[in-house]
């Protein structure tokens, strides 16, 4: 009886210890490629000034969404929350530069775009982000 028990206890620690090197070695392999926001950056040759507006009830999606453009080399002026929610995001052009507008919905990953030129904005694109729009999983911060 006592073999017995000293025996399983030895089953129990190789068990323990199998399971420990396979956690270890499975942690060093790189994990699958994910959804990733595109590589899509500002002009160059002009200042892209962009309102991001969290049309959620998502804290901090927002700030998450100003770390992407910025990142892609846009000009975040104002962050914010919108008005009213809304399930998908829209990205507003306000200075009559569609192609503007276009490329910060691609930064983003994509999203729909409409043209409402407003002069009485200091900015060129409003983004509404909706419930839809997804963070990359890659870290926000340098």
């Amino acid at each position: 009886m006592k073999a017995r028990g000293i025996a399983a206890i030895a089953v129990a620690a190789l068990v323990v210890a199998g399971g420990f090197w396979y956690w270890r070695h499975r942690a060093r392999e790189a994990p699958p490629p994910a959804a990733r926001t595109p590589d899509v950056t500002a002009p160059a040759d002009e200042r892209v000034r962009v309102e991001v507006l969290n049309a959620t009830a998502t804290r901090g999606l927002a700030r998450a969404a100003t770390f992407v453009l910025r990142r892609a080399g846009f000009d975040v002026v104002l962050i914010g929350t919108a008005g009213r929610q809304q399930d998908s995001t829209v990205v507003l052009d306000r200075s009559g530069h569609p192609e503007r507008a276009a490329r910060v919905a691609r930064a983003l990953g994509g999203a729909r775009v409409e043209t409402r030129p407003d002069s009485t904005f200091y900015v060129d694109v409003t983004v509404l982000l909706g419930r839809t729009w997804r963070s990359p999983p890659e870290p926000l911060r340098p």
